[in-house]
């Protein structure tokens, strides 16, 4: 019977937390182990727009819809696109379906949506091994545990999809460096009408700023460059090492307006870098009983189309579904895993797409050509 099964799940993104739930849902309970010491260990990064057709529904899959219904904001969902002048070429207002809602807030639901002790913080997994007719987990710190089955979502640099593929990420050659406005509204008026109700894309010279609105009165800021990954690591042995990368990023930028420089001018904080790798689109591996993959952890994406977190949720909605499905379980996930990488090839080859496409010389042009093709 499926209720009997032991699971194990690696990673407490949103991935494993809608699998630990869908499962809840009908009767299974399964262990999440988050290496992270806590939920306030570190911020969850930025807004995700969630789509009907996967995160939504995937939402719907796990009984939480409604729920999201609370914390969506539909009031997020603009576009723009400025050139480096600060030229305003393009603004939408969407009254669409594709709500925005900030990861920690997503995650902060799914949370409070599990049995109690069904997360298990600061474990980190070393190894994952084959053993009998199950899997062990091996821990940093030296712990065991052996389940009927193991599900890795545990992100780009995953140790349970090593039992499954060699293949690592590879880096796309754009660095994406993060940073951080608060009190928006309050604090920075300029700044928050620059940016709008939604997202803004800034392009010109192969480089590009970004920023998106969160809630709270919070802007995420990344400023896109075509470096090498490690760029702008001098700066960290610096002694005021926020103000020397800040000055490095600003002469990245020395020719653009200044009303786009104020996005990554003192107003900004929080810098972070965030190099954008990807897994090959394709990615696939022989299928093994008892141990899959799902999210970033089997099709690591870049962020231009915003399939990632949807993907992996939906991913985590129907694996849920086939280990749920009852004795033949295990043809149920052999069966999920072909239509995940199925779906999961195309999204990721446009994605790979859109970042290079906008990471060009004529950038802009082919942004707006995507944005102008949406009116349509």
């Amino acid at each position: 019977m499926a209720q009997s099964l032991r699971i194990g799940i690696v990673g407490a993104g949103p991935a494993g937390l809608t699998l630990a739930r869908v499962l809840q849902e009908r009767g299974i309970r399964a262990s999440v182990f988050e290496a992270e010491l806590s939920t306030s260990h570190r911020t969850q990064g930025g807004s995700l727009d969630m789509h009907a057709e996967s995160g939504q529904r995937a939402l719907q899959i796990a009984g939480l819809y409604g729920a999201f219904g609370d914390i969506a904001r539909y009031e997020d969902q603009g576009s723009r696109v400025y050139d480096r002048s600060g030229a305003l070429l393009f603004d939408e207002q969407e009254d669409g379906d594709r709500p925005e809602v900030d990861r920690g807030i997503l995650r902060d639901l799914l949370l409070a949506s599990l049995a109690p002790d069904t997360v298990q913080w600061g474990m980190r997994v070393s190894s994952v091994q084959c053993v009998d007719d199950g899997f062990e987990l091996t821990f940093v710190e030296g712990q065991t545990a052996r389940f009927d089955v193991v599900v890795g979502t545990d992100g780009a640099w995953s140790r349970t999809r090593a039992q499954l593929s060699p293949i690592l990420p590879f880096y796309t050659g754009v660095l994406f460096v993060e940073l951080g406005i608060d009190d928006v509204d309050r604090q920075h008026p300029d700044i928050a009408n620059l940016v709008g109700r939604g997202k803004i894309f800034a392009l010109g010279d192969e480089k590009g700023l970004i920023a998106q609105r969160n809630a709270n009165g919070h802007v995420r800021v990344y400023a896109a460059l075509k470096v090498p990954e490690d760029w702008g690591r001098e700066s960290q042995s610096a002694a005021d090492e926020s103000k020397s990368l800040r000055d490095q990023l600003l002469a990245e930028f020395e020719s653009w307006d200044a009303s786009l420089l104020s996005l990554i001018g003192p107003a900004a904080t929080h810098l972070a870098f965030r190099p954008l790798w990807s897994l090959p689109p394709g990615h696939r591996w022989p299928h093994q009983k008892g141990i899959t993959v799902i999210g970033d952890a089997a099709h690591l994406m870049t962020p231009f189309g915003g399939e990632g977190a949807n993907l992996a949720m939906l991913d985590a909605a129907e694996l849920g579904l086939a280990l749920a499905s009852g004795d033949d379980w295990p043809r149920a996930v052999e069966q999920f895993e072909e239509t995940m990488w199925t779906r999961a090839e195309g999204a990721a080859r446009g994605a790979l797409e859109g970042l290079n496409e906008a990471m060009s010389i004529d950038g802009r042009e082919r942004v707006l050509a995507h944005m102008h093709s949406h009116e349509a």
